[in-house]
């Protein structure tokens, strides 16, 4: 029986770094080889990490690679991904998913067609502090979800990218960029979203450059840049989330959910670790929930990798599905229209909640 399969990375750049830190930590996976674009970029990755650098025509034939793991920019999430599946790979990528629920479409048919998985990031809903959120939902801990708020509001990408156009063209904008990381903890906590409203607008047309060998060069603003959404859960909670790279400095926590019988703090979806609170009532003291397992000191992207190539090897689902991928970029495509047309939205599609993970794992089990 095998006990690990190849992965085969395509997109050698920054978010690169981290996946091929990390896949060591897990035995069900072996990285094999990279491939981008920028051959030099591919071959810098090949040397630091021990693996073969290759062009994206040899990787995809390469009969060791099961698996490809796709980190290129959003706009070639499935152009790349298509590539992939019909090369007989699985598919892990990078968010968004696609482009829009039409895109992301097309790799729905491929994989049904070849019997083929597609993953995709955040997986940070699988942290130890995510887990215990929804531990404490599914145990009563704070009754029955009323409503919440989820807020990511930054001043803008430019100030530490030094190529950071794409943030701020077609695929990108806070919503995309962001929303995935947000939209997946409350579907993992609450279920699909059912009905959605929005509200977008644009604070700055152009943005600077504040590092790097572009530093003062100015780039146009072809997305909204400040959006809300109200989501109106299957489960009947309300909760609005705010993505913004309008936003210089705010005091809101990254996501409250207010039970019938105490709130909630939850901690940073964009990472594995952070203090899970609940309060109450007014009068009480925040209690800081225990975590459920060890995934929740440090950065694990390419765990929702590592479960999908598990989830594969013991066949069973993997937990950062096609289907809430497709679910949530649903709801976020819903948002945006209807903030261009004043409707509210009823989702296309919908999603079962991941399984939850197991509360004795140790680094590296799945």
């Amino acid at each position: 029986m095998r006990k690990h399969l190849g992965i085969g990375l395509i997109g050698c750049g920054h978010i690169s770094e981290i996946y091929l830190t990390n896949t060591p930590r897990f035995d069900v996976l072996r990285m094999v080889a990279c491939a981008d674009v920028v051959p030099e970029a591919a071959k810098a990755k090949a040397e630091k990490h021990g693996i073969e650098a290759m062009s994206v025509e040899a990787l995809l034939a390469d009969e060791r690679i099961d698996i490809v793991l796709n980190l290129t920019t959003p706009q070639h999430h499935v152009p790349v991904g298509m590539a992939a599946l019909n090369a007989g790979k699985h598919v892990y990528a990078e968010k968004p998913l696609a482009l829009d629920v039409a895109e992301a479409l097309a790799l729905v048919d491929i994989a049904a067609a070849k019997g083929l998985r597609v993953g995709s990031a955040p997986d940070t809903f699988l942290g130890g502090a995510h887990q215990t959120a929804r531990a404490a939902i599914d145990d009563g801990r704070i009754g029955h979800v009323l409503s919440g708020t989820a807020y990511m509001m930054v001043p803008g990408h430019e100030r530490w990218h030094h190529n950071p156009d794409f943030y701020y063209q077609a695929g990108g904008g806070p919503l995309l960029d962001m929303g995935p990381y947000y939209l997946t903890a409350l579907v993992n906590m609450l279920g699909p979203v059912g009905r959605i409203t929005g509200m977008s607008s644009t604070g700055f047309v152009t943005r600077t450059i504040a590092s790097g060998p572009r530093a003062g060069e100015e780039f146009p603003v072809e997305v909204p840049t400040h959006v809300t959404g109200i989501l109106q859960f299957v489960s009947g909670a309300l909760v609005t989330l705010t993505t913004s790279f309008d936003v210089k400095a705010h005091g809101h926590t990254p996501i409250e959910l207010y039970g019938s019988e105490a709130t909630m703090e939850v901690a940073d979806p964009n990472q594995f670790q952070g203090d899970i609170r609940i309060k109450a009532n007014r009068d009480h003291d925040w209690t800081v929930l225990d975590q459920v397992h060890n995934y929740g000191d440090g950065n694990y992207r390419v765990l929702g990798l590592a479960d999908m190539a598990q989830a594969i090897l013991d066949d069973r689902p993997h937990r950062a599905s096609l289907d809430m991928a497709l679910h949530v970029l649903d709801v976020m495509e819903s948002i945006l229209r209807s903030a261009e047309t004043g409707e509210r939205i009823t989702a296309k599609t919908t999603c079962a909640r991941p399984d939850a993970m197991d509360a004795n794992l140790a680094p590296g089990q799945l």
